[in-house]
Formats: C-alpha cells, structure tokens, sequence
C-alpha cells in the first residue's frame, strides 16, 4: 500500500503484544495482495482488466469495500470516487510533463469514472464493468480498511488498548492507556508544519487527514480537475476506512456540503483548512468537537 503501518499496544505481557501485532501485520499483507491494483492477480486488477459486461467473482474484502464505497460516493454526491484510476494517471502525466491539460481527453475519461460504471451483485458476489475506461483504485479507502481489519485480529487476541496507523495519515484509537483521557493526535498545517491546527484525543475513534503538497493534486471527480478549495481537511469517525474516504472527500466538497453532510451524521466530525484564506489559513471545524479536547 505504499506506507508504513504501525501499532502501539500496551499489555503486561511485551511477547504477546509481539505476537498480536505480528498478526495483524499478516492482516495487512493478505489484503494487498486482494485489493491493490498493482497486484496482477488481486480481485481489483481483475476487475479493471475483464472485458466490460464481464462478472468478475471477489472475496468478501473487495465486495465490502465497493459497497461502501458507493454508500460513501452517493452520500457525498459524488466527491468519494474509487473510479478514477485513470483520471489520477492523467494528472500525474500532466504535471510530470509540464504540458496543459486537454479539454477533450478529460471529457473522454470521464465517461469512465463513477460508481455508477460498477455493477455488483451480492447473491453471486461478484462485479461488473459497465465502461471500458473504469479504472478502480481503492488509495483513498483500501488503507484505513486494512487499519479496521488489523484492529479486528487484535480484538480477536483480547488487546484492548492500542493505536493504530497507516502512515500517520489514517489512526484508529481503541481502548485509551491506564489514566489518560485518550490517545493524543495533533494536527498541523501541511503548509506550515510548526504550526498547531488543534489537539484532540481520542478513544474508539478513527481519524484520517488529507492535503496538498507542492506537485500533489486532489482530484475532484466531479470537475475532473484539481480542487482548490482547501489545502487541508481531517475526519473523525468510529471507522478508519470512512474517516480515509470522508478526509479527501473533505478537500473536495464546499463548506456547507460538509456542514450538512456533518449534521445529517453526528457521528462525524471534521477539521479543513480553507485553501483560500491566506497564509494563516481558516479554519472550518464541523461536528461537535469539544469532548475531544
């Protein structure tokens, strides 16, 4: 998956933290193997590689991701897309190369992208291309999956109190240590790391953060262009894999999508940093976030 995992587990006993980690490591190892896309045989690069109208069978990783997924893309109209593989490969070729975007080839991927475009049947588990140009690719989500299936093999050795991450960007905060309110997670301006957006702990929460950096773009599958409206969002969820999904979607939606989306899920709160707001940058925060203070 391109990132370092990592788990802190306090326990008694130093081996059997050590053995229950080593498991849930085996966890993450398995689910690339299922759901990365640069995997040649992994039920998504099956998927991208079947001919279009072609049933594809999965495993019940792949099919739940999916099913979230379009849970997540229609709640957010759209602005959680796993389809845009190809739309993503464009991008990258159009800042490597330093050439402008075309107007008309956007337009020709476009017809591609969509959870629309991917039919799936759950009695027979199994997924179906609807456009030749649908490319899946689960960066955005497969990372904070992974984060929720290691917790589970954890929960399955009786470890309680842990934290979790993918690559600093996607935590899952179980069971807080002996004496501490939860687990502290600090949040920076990516364009000004020495500077403090907030500070929150958490307990049987997951957080996750996106942002821009200098050559990084955030697509907005909806423009199929760059977004610009925020150069910095978190999500805080009871799911590492919403909370990943929900944190770029985030950068992507306007602040009163956000604000709605927010008061129609109270569990779900955010943080963005307006991309707009100068140098200082605006902070939004959605949510009530208080008791995490």
């Amino acid at each position: 998956m391109a990132t370092v995992f990592e788990i802190v587990i306090v326990h008694d006993d130093a081996a059997y933290a050590e053995q229950c980690a080593y498991e849930a490591f085996r966890e993450v190892d398995r689910l690339e193997q299922a759901l990365s896309r640069f995997v040649e045989n992994s039920d998504i690069s099956r998927i991208n590689n079947a001919p279009v109208g072609k049933a594809v069978g999965v495993g019940i990783d792949a099919f739940e991701c999916l099913e979230h997924c379009a849970r997540l893309s229609a709640e957010t109209q759209g602005a959680c897309d796993v389809t845009m593989g190809l739309l993503s490969e464009y991008w990258s070729s159009v800042e490597a190369n330093g050439h402008a975007p075309e107007s008309d080839r956007l337009a020709e991927i476009r017809q591609g992208t969509g959870m629309q475009q991917i039919e799936r049947d759950a009695s027979r588990h199994t997924v179906t291309r609807r456009a030749a140009r649908v490319n899946i690719d689960l960066g955005g989500y497969g990372k904070g999956y992974a984060v929720d299936r290691m917790a589970d093999v954890l929960g399955d050795w009786d470890i309680g109190c842990a934290l979790l991450h993918g690559g600093t960007s996607s935590v899952l905060a179980l069971d807080a240590p002996p004496g501490r309110q939860g687990w502290p997670v600090t949040l920076r301006d990516p364009s000004a790391p020495d500077q403090v957006t907030d500070r929150f702990h958490l307990q049987r929460l997951a957080m996750s953060g996106s942002g821009l950096r200098k050559g990084h773009h955030i697509i907005d599958p909806r423009t199929a262009r760059p977004a610009t409206g925020a150069r910095a969002a978190w999500a805080v969820t009871t799911t590492a894999a919403a909370s990943d999904a929900l944190s770029t979607a985030f950068m992507i939606m306007a602040p009163e999508e956000i604000r709605a989306y927010c008061d129609r899920h109270p569990e779900i709160r955010a943080v963005v940093i307006r991309a707009d707001a100068g140098s200082a940058g605006e902070v939004l925060r959605f949510g009530d976030l208080d008791d995490l203070r």
